[in-house]
C-alpha cells in the first residue's frame, strides 16, 4: 500500500508541464468541474479519432483548448466544418464561454502510451488474444524508438471467471529517475465478460533541464569602443631673422653626433660539452665488443674447409718413408765400398 505514485504527477515541475494553466482563489472548483466535462466531452464525442492529451488554458472569460490527436483529418473534416462544430459544442457545454480551438497532430502514435493502451483494449474488445497484443505493441513501440516498455492487463482475461494479471515488459523503465521521460496511459476495454484494464508504461529516454537553459543562453559580445585623443597643436615658434655670423657661431656650439653604423657583434656557436661515458656504460659497451668477436671468430671457422682425418697420417708415413732410404743407401755404400777393397786386397794377393 501507498507504493504507487503516477508517473506524470511525480515529475510536474520537473520535466513535465500542467496539462490546465490558470489559477483562481474563488472560482477554482467550478473551473475544475468544467475542465473535467471539456475532456470527457471531447473523449465521447470523437472516440475514434486517436486523441489522447486535451491542454486547457485560462484567460479572462477566454478558454483555449489544445487538442492532440493521431487522426486530425477526422476531428477537423473537409475545409474545417467539423472544427465550427466542435467550438459551439464545447460552447455549449461550458454555457456560452468563447472557446479558442487548437488542434495538433501526433506523428507517432507508437510512442503514446494512451494511444498504445486504447489499441490493446480496441483488439480485447474484438475478440484477439491478449498476449498477442500486448506482444505486438510493445514490439512496433520498440521500434518505433523507445528505450523501455512495460504493459499491464488485469480482469477476466480470456473469458475466465478469475480475475488475474497478466504483465509484460522489455527494456528499461526506471520509475524513480525524475529525469526519465516517462508517459504513461490507462484505459478499460468493456468486453461482453466484463472491464478489463490497461496499464501501459513507456520509457523514451532522459531530459536534462540544465541542458536545454545552457542551449537557450547566448553570448553577447560587447562592442569595441574606439576613442581618439586630441594632440594640443604645438604652437609655431616666429622665425627670427639671423645674420651668418650667428648662424655659424651656433654650429659651432652644437655638437655632433656620430652616425656611423656599428657592425652588429657576431654570435660564435656554441662548443658543445662532451659527454662522457660513465663506468656502466663503458663496461656494456667492452661486452658488446667481446661478442662480436667471438661471432667473427665462429664465422670464419664455418668458412675454413674441413680436412680428414685420414690424410694427416699418410703425409708422416710418407716423410718417414722418405727419411729411411737416405740412411739405407749410406749404409750400403758403406758395405760395397769395404766389398770392394777386400776383392782387391785378394786380387793382388
Amino acid at each position: 500500500m501507498g507504493r504507487k505514485v503516477h508517473p506524470m504527477g511525480f515529475r510536474l515541475g520537473v520535466i513535465r508541464d500542467w496539462q490546465s494553466k490558470w489559477y483562481d482563489d474563488k472560482h477554482y472548483a467550478e473551473f475544475i468541474l468544467e475542465d473535467v466535462k471539456l475532456r470527457r466531452a471531447v473523449q465521447a464525442k470523437y472516440t475514434d479519432a486517436g486523441i489522447s492529451l486535451v491542454e486547457i488554458e485560462r484567460q479572462a472569460n477566454k478558454v483555449s483548448v489544445t487538442i492532440h490527436t493521431s487522426r486530425p483529418g477526422i476531428v477537423i473534416g473537409r475545409g474545417g466544418q467539423r472544427v465550427e462544430e466542435m467550438r459551439q459544442f464545447l460552447e455549449g457545454v461550458l454555457g456560452g464561454k468563447k472557446i479558442q480551438l487548437d488542434i495538433r497532430e501526433i506523428r507517432q502514435p507508437e510512442m503514446d502510451a494512451y494511444l498504445v493502451a486504447r489499441s490493446v483494449a480496441e483488439q480485447m474488445e474484438r475478440r484477439v488474444a491478449y498476449r498477442r497484443a500486448m506482444k505486438q505493441s510493445i514490439f512496433r513501440t520498440l521500434q518505433a524508438g523507445a528505450k523501455g516498455m512495460r504493459i499491464l492487463c488485469s480482469g477476466r482475461l480470456g473469458g475466465v471467471e478469475i480475475a488475474r494479471r497478466q504483465l509484460m515488459h522489455q527494456g528499461r523503465v526506471p520509475l524513480q529517475t525524475l529525469r526519465a521521460d516517462i508517459d504513461y496511459g490507462f484505459t478499460e476495454a468493456h468486453t461482453t465478460l466484463g472491464r478489463i484494464g490497461v496499464k501501459v508504461w513507456i520509457y523514451k529516454g532522459d531530459v536534462f533541464p540544465a541542458a536545454e537553459v545552457a542551449e537557450e543562453l547566448t553570448v553577447v559580445e560587447a562592442p569595441v569602443i574606439t576613442t581618439t585623443i586630441p594632440v594640443a597643436a604645438v604652437p609655431a615658434v616666429p622665425a627670427k631673422d639671423t645674420t651668418m655670423a650667428e648662424a655659424v657661431a651656433r654650429m659651432t656650439e652644437a655638437p655632433i653626433k656620430d652616425t656611423t653604423e656599428t657592425p652588429a657583434e657576431v654570435k660564435k656557436p656554441r662548443a658543445r660539452k662532451k659527454i662522457e661515458p660513465t663506468a656502466p656504460e663503458v663496461k656494456e659497451q667492452a661486452h658488446e665488443i667481446a661478442v662480436k668477436a667471438e661471432v667473427l671468430k665462429e664465422e670464419e671457422k664455418k668458412a675454413k674447409p674441413r680436412v680428414k682425418k685420414t690424410e694427416a697420417p699418410a703425409v708422416k708415413v710418407e716423410e718417414k718413408v722418405e727419411g729411411k732410404p737416405v740412411k739405407a743407401k749410406v749404409a750400403k755404400a758403406k758395405a760395397e765400398g769395404g766389398k770392394e777393397t777386400k776383392a782387391k786386397t785378394q786380387k793382388e794377393e
